[in-house]
């Protein structure tokens, strides 16, 4: 929109360019002198006002000559000017970029000519420029006066307005426009306008709604195109209904339509986004057979999709496989590809594969680093900043820095890492947030909160403020330290600092409650959270389960999984480890049996940690033939037993006094290859002595010597227990 200043002279331009076009005079009942007199008139004012007004920087004097400027061009002297304003010239004034208040008196005024009719064009533009100034009432009765006056409506206004109803963010306007068409205007809408609400719809996020436009489309006879099932199915993709999807895309034949590239991306794109690669595989070889041309983007969703899954020898061949399709991989494919190589542990791999990318950049070099990182190799990392990367293209930036630094907290190596920090300030790297917050994070983990604290005042001196990573540190530490107090002090802090806690705030607040048994508040604190709109997730529902457990109250628990169960989130293996145990403490063995097989039935894996709370369960009630055949059925479904399994049945037999049962499983992990620890050997030495058989004891002490077993102070405690105990009795005995 021109500033009002000037939109005198741009009017007068406009006006004298459709002045000069013969078969247009300028007012069709004067003469064309009339018309050079106006032109003489303005460029007379131009001139005085040229002359007179301008100061020597090219200003006006007052405000006053603004005004005069303006004057000539106000729409009472416009209106003098014309005897007669055309539709044609209606529209050309409407089009210029004057205000809509302006463009109404215009459009009102020219309405109360004699002889004069408002044109479907006329219509158009003014109702294009309400629209763009979301003036949609005033639309709505422009419509109705359209249809009071007898105007042919055509479908090129409808979509016009749906659009306008789209940019203003009130998609449901525009269905309620595709109604209004037919209901109140009389006018049948065609395939295109649709077209136009579905594209809205989809636009505006209301994705639930764009199936219902469509399948009224279908039932009221008309043909979807491809672009009709395209925005369709992109719908039910992001409604993630893509089965929906897929089902539309066997339709499409129905309608005689077939599917092209863009329909195939979208359906490939939201497969491999929810990991059905092996779907999304089948789509892309239909795809290509369908003589449809995938983009480098459509490979990228299916390789990043089976690397996701830890597909990669897969995921290389498709790379290959586009080569030989004479596709370029870019960057993104090889970045997903190394991606998936360092998360399956293959570092040396992507690097092998970084070699062989023609145009290497920072991106995956950080990828590199940070599988480094995350697999515990430190040196290999900083050599691959200091030999491939400074002093290079890819010069390293704040997040390779900060890899670097997460990796040097995570081993422990807190004092590198700010020295680390030291060297990036002395290199000219503007640090953020991030980066301290990973210092924070450090400190705090290992319970040095007084160093988080100084790196947390040196982020007030740079002017930079904690973020949510690192008020959740604090708040995490502190109530792993039992200092909830401290704790609350800072969520106060971050609430007032405009920082919005999440739910690993709730979650290490709650878990603080917890610890210090404070019940009542941690399930108040999660009432509050709820309340506030962050959805609980596993860990919180699995600390307050834990935490009831551990105090008796099981019917409590019980409430709460049901409530997990009620909010869409089923139970994991560690809310049916805690439920399983408790049940097994309560000497319920049975049941706890019965909910280990719900577990398994509901598609949680089977785990030995799990399996191992239930042997001890039936070990503790002296049923250790029960538990090592239950040991043989888990075995018989995939599972391997480890030490903690065999020191359980141990100790069971040995409670059993069934010493040499106990004696053949410490001989059998041998067998096994797993090696006995110090409580495999205390257990034996501790029954031998107290069934009487200290001998024994100490051969096993010297076989677990010679297996490199160092006895500790249980060990010693015991024998010593045990040897003075039998000394004793044998000096009674031979007083007696």
């Amino acid at each position: 929109m021109i500033r009002r200043p000037k939109l005198g002279a741009y009017v007068t331009q406009k006006l004298q360019s459709l002045s000069k076009k013969p078969s247009f005079p300028f007012c069709s009942s004067g003469s064309h002198s009339n018309s050079s007199s106006f032109d003489d008139d303005h460029d007379k004012v131009n001139n005085q006002l040229t002359a007179e007004h301008f100061n020597q920087n090219g200003h006006f004097s007052s405000e006053t000559d603004w005004e005069k400027l303006l004057k000539p061009y106000d729409i009472e002297d416009l209106q003098k000017s014309f005897n007669f304003l055309t539709p044609f010239r209606l529209c050309k004034l409407i089009e210029l970029p004057i205000d809509v208040s302006t463009s109404t008196e215009l459009f009102e005024w020219a309405g109360t000519q004699k002889g004069y009719a408002h044109s479907f064009d006329v219509y158009y533009a003014f109702i294009c420029k309400l629209g763009a100034a979301s003036e949609f009432k005033e639309i709505e009765r422009l419509l109705l006066q359209m249809k009071d006056e007898g105007i042919v409506f055509k479908e090129s206004l409808f979509m016009l307005i749906m659009r306008c109803y789209g940019k203003a963010g009130l998609p449901g306007q525009s269905t309620r426009l595709l109604l209004d068409m037919r209901n109140v205007y009389g006018f049948e809408p065609t395939f295109k306008s649709y077209n136009v609400v579905l594209e809205i719809l989809v636009a505006g996020n209301c994705h639930e709604v764009a199936p219902n436009v469509f399948y009224d489309m279908l039932n009221r006879g008309l043909s979807p195109t491809a672009y009709t099932f395209g925005v369709v199915m992109k719908a039910f993709c992001r409604a993630k209904k893509v089965d929906s999807a897929w089902s539309l895309l066997r339709d499409m034949t129905k309608y005689g339509c077939v599917p092209n590239s863009v329909i195939y991306q979208t359906l490939i794109h939201a497969l491999s986004k929810i990991n059905r690669v092996n779907d999304g595989l089948t789509l892309l070889e239909e795809m290509i057979l369908m003589g449809c041309v995938p983009d480098v983007e459509t490979f990228n969703d299916v390789i990043h999709g089976l690397c996701k899954v830890s597909r990669i020898h897969e995921a290389a061949k498709l790379v290959d496989r586009m080569l030989a399709r004479g596709f370029t991989p870019n960057a993104v494919t090889y970045g997903f590809l190394m991606n998936g190589l360092c998360k399956a542990g293959q570092v040396s791999e992507a690097r092998d594969l970084l070699r062989k990318v023609p145009e290497p950049n920072v991106v995956l070099f950080n990828t590199l680093v940070n599988g480094y990182v995350v697999t515990g190799k430190l040196d290999e990392a900083k050599a691959i900043v200091q030999e491939n990367m400074v002093g290079s293209i890819c010069e390293p930036d704040l997040y390779t820095y900060n890899i670097l630094i997460r990796g040097l907290c995570k081993e422990g190596f807190l004092g590198s890492a700010g020295e680390l920090v030291e060297e990036m300030e002395r290199k000219g790297y503007k640090l953020n947030a991030t980066t301290y917050s990973i210092l924070i994070n450090g400190f705090c983990k290992k319970g040095k909160l007084e160093e988080a604290n100084f790196v947390r005042d040196q982020m007030s001196v740079k002017g930079l403020s904690l973020n949510t990573v690192g008020y959740n540190s604090f708040i995490s530490a502190y109530c792993k330290g039992g200092k909830v107090h401290e704790a609350f002090r800072i969520y106060a802090e971050m609430s007032g600092k405009g920082c919005k806690p999440d739910i690993y705030t709730f979650n290490s607040l709650i878990y603080g409650l917890c610890k210090v048994n404070k019940m009542e508040e941690a399930l108040k604190l999660f009432r509050d959270m709820l309340l506030e709109g962050v959805i609980a997730n596993s860990v919180t529902y699995n600390t307050l389960i834990h935490a009831y457990l551990g105090t008796g109250s099981t019917e409590d628990a019980i409430k709460l999984v049901h409530d997990m169960l009620f909010r869409g989130l089923p139970p994991d293996e560690i809310t049916y480890n805690g439920l399983i145990k408790a049940l097994c403490q309560g000497g319920s063995v049975e049941k706890a049996l019965r909910l280990f097989e719900e577990m398994i039935r509901k598609g949680n894996k089977l785990s030995i940690i799990t399996c191992n709370i239930l042997i001890n369960g039936l070990c503790r009630t002296g049923k250790v033939q029960n538990a090592l055949d239950f040991l043989r059925e888990v075995i018989y479904r995939g599972l391997t037993p480890d030490i903690v399994t065999y020191n359980i049945l141990i100790n069971g037999f040995c409670r059993m006094e069934r010493i040499q049962e106990a004696v053949n499983l410490y001989e059998r992990l041998q067998v096994e290859g797993i090696s006995p620890d110090p409580i495999t050997y205390n257990t034996l030495i501790n029954w031998h002595c107290k069934l009487g058989m200290p001998n024994d004891a100490l051969l096993l002490l010297d076989r677990g010597v010679d297996n490199g077993f160092v006895p500790n102070s249980t060990t010693w405690s015991m024998l010593i227990k045990n040897f003075v105990r039998i000394e004793w009795r044998d000096v009674v005995l031979s007083v007696s």
